[in-house]
Formats: structure tokens, sequence, C-alpha cells
């Protein structure tokens, strides 16, 4: 176990980069040692993101002029696309975690087909592990290069998994409904995220098509022991930050919801960042605001065997930033809630 560690952020000047500067910022085990922000180079942090002044962190430079030789770890923030060609050239020694979506995808093939270009960094998507942190632990705990998963994916994964793994629901069917805030979306300008563009409206957008749906299915596929297909719809909502998920799907003919709460209660009763509330109380965006908790409910539909599971979490922290950081902790055999002990911000 190291006492200390050596960190650099690249691409620190976007949302989740700044995200990961707030948690860090109260981590024991760790000194942030350079930032990269290429559009951003020579500024300091403060000077991109002013609630970060006083903080005394480095400025932002290039990602080619960081030297490296005393970094011990990287959290690789880059857009999509952009990451693998970066993380190919970075020195060997070095651990990475990468919140980007290219080392997600396993199949080379599928990758090309929903990114639209061949990997360029196949040779370490092999040695990739997923990092959806409460069901990898052995695996991140001995990993090299960690895919910290979707923020839309961690919503659906954390409460579909247990319940494909042990059969109490069908693969077939699963209807995943998501609500987003529009950090979900980046910090580039972007005529669709204008506040005059979202305000008072809710849109639906990549549907059918959006990214994270083969992500999803090749989680839900490993669980259930064959090939899933969700219908998966995001939805961009007038917010800063959240995702509620409303999922929809089969409970298998031999169980009912309350077998479900069983092993979804049994699964995570010893998590510090999942919780499965009491019935009646359903998952709000509101309860998980600034923190690594994930918040799940179901109910049994009025349909005969249908079942509902409501998700909620902050996509800049369960479904990004956070759990990069949780998966750090694991990494380097810390307490896996060090810095991520967060009570949610309300109102």
């Amino acid at each position: 176990m190291q006492s200390r560690i050596n960190v650099a952020i690249l691409g620190a000047s976007g949302y989740t980069g700044a995200e990961l500067l707030r948690l860090l910022a109260g981590h024991p085990h760790v000194n942030i040692a350079a930032l990269t922000g290429d559009t951003q180079a020579g500024k300091p942090i403060e000077a991109v993101y002013p609630h970060l002044f006083g903080s005394q962190l480095p400025a932002l430079v290039r990602h080619q002029e960081v030297d490296f030789t005393g970094i011990d770890l990287v959290f690789a923030c880059l857009p999509h696309g952009e990451t693998q060609a970066v993380i190919a050239e970075l020195p060997q020694h070095l651990k990475i975690i990468d919140l980007s979506a290219d080392f997600r995808l396993f199949d080379p093939a599928l990758y090309e087909t929903w990114y639209g270009h061949a990997h360029q960094a196949m040779h370490l998507q092999g040695e990739a592990v997923y990092g959806l942190t409460e069901h990898a632990r052995a695996q991140v705990q001995k990993a090299r290069l960690i895919a910290n998963p979707g923020c839309y994916p961690t919503s659906a994964l954390l409460p579909l998994l247990p319940l494909l793994k042990t059969r109490h629901i069908l693969p077939e069917g699963i209807i995943i409904d998501s609500k987003s805030g529009i950090t979900g979306a980046g910090r580039s300008a972007k005529q669709a995220n204008l506040f005059a563009e979202i305000d008072g409206g809710l849109s639906a957008y990549g549907v059918a098509s959006h990214r994270h749906a083969p992500e999803i299915e090749q989680s839900l596929g490993w669980a259930a022991g064959q090939d899933v297909r969700v219908s998966f719809t995001p939805h961009l909502i007038p917010m800063n930050r959240g995702i509620l998920s409303t999922i929809y799907c089969m409970l298998s003919p031999a169980h009912s919801a309350a077998d479900a709460r069983h092993v979804l209660e049994q699964t995570y009763k010893h998590e510090r960042f999942v919780d499965i509330l009491p019935e009646g109380i359903m998952p709000s965006t509101h309860q998980v605001r600034g923190t690594n908790r994930c918040v799940i409910n179901l109910v049994a539909d009025r349909t005969r065997g249908r079942l509902i599971i409501i998700s909620a979490i902050d996509n800049l922290v369960k479904g990004a930033a956070g759990q990069a950081v949780q998966n750090m902790n694991v990494m380097y055999h810390w307490p896996e809630d060090t810095a991520l002990m967060h009570t949610a911000m309300f109102p």
C-alpha cells in the first residue's frame, strides 16, 4: 500500500476534470502533480474554474509538456476517440483510469461500428478492466488500465446485473428510459446546450442510436450468459447534474417483485455507495446530488409479471469522477470511501 501518490489529470478543464479536482482536494493520499487542458494551456486552473481559487494547483499545460517520470496514476478525461492514441504513448509504469469510452467496448468490430473508426490501441484493450467497482473489485485491484463506466450504464447496470445473474428477470424486453442533466453533454460550446435551447424543455436524443447502448448490453450479456438487447432512450433535462433511470423488465415466472428486492438488498447490503430504498420512497436526483451514491427502488407494475426499477445517480460523481476515485482507492488498497463520503447537496 502506497501512502501517497502523484496524479496527473488529462483534460482537467472539462466538467469531469473539475469534479475530480473537487474530490481529490480532500484525499489524504493524493498529490495533484499535473493538469492538462490543451485549449486552456498556460492558464491557472482558477482562471477556468473560479471556484478552485486558492487551491494551489498546478497550471494547465498541454499533455505533451507533462513529465510523467514521477507520476504514478493518470486520470484521462479526454474526448472519446482521442484518449486511445494519447494513452498508447504513455509510459508503461503508469496506472491509468480512463473516463472516456475508448476502452469500454471489448469487441473491436463493435467499437468501429459505434464510433466510426478502428480502435487505435487494441494492444491495450486486452488489459483494460471495465471498472464498475461493485462488480469488479478483484479485477480492479490488479489492473493497470481501468475503463471507467459511462454514466447512463452505471445507473442501469447496478440494479440490473444482480437480477439477471440470478435469473430473477428475463433478458428479453428490457427498456431503459433515462434522463440526464446538461453536464452529461460536456463543456464545449454547442447550440443545443445553450440556456435558451434547453430551459423549460425536455427532449430525447440519440434515440435507438446512443453509444451507451452497446456498453450496457455488453455487461448485461455477461450477467445473463447470452446476448442481450435493450431499448435505451436518453433524455436531456434542464438541470445541471443527475441521472434518473426508469427501467422496465419482466420477472422470471418463478419470481416476484419481493424476490427481486431481496436479491438487490442482499447484493448491496455491505456497499457504501449503493442503497436500496424502503418501499414507497422513490429515488430522486436530489438524494444523490454531489455524492458517489446510487439509490434504487423497485415496484411490481400493474401489468402482471412486469417490474419497474428506478435508480438515481449524480452523473459527474458516481457516473464519472467519483467512481474513478473509488476505483483508484481499490487499486491502491485504501479504504474505498476515502474522499467520497459526501452528504447530498439539497436544495
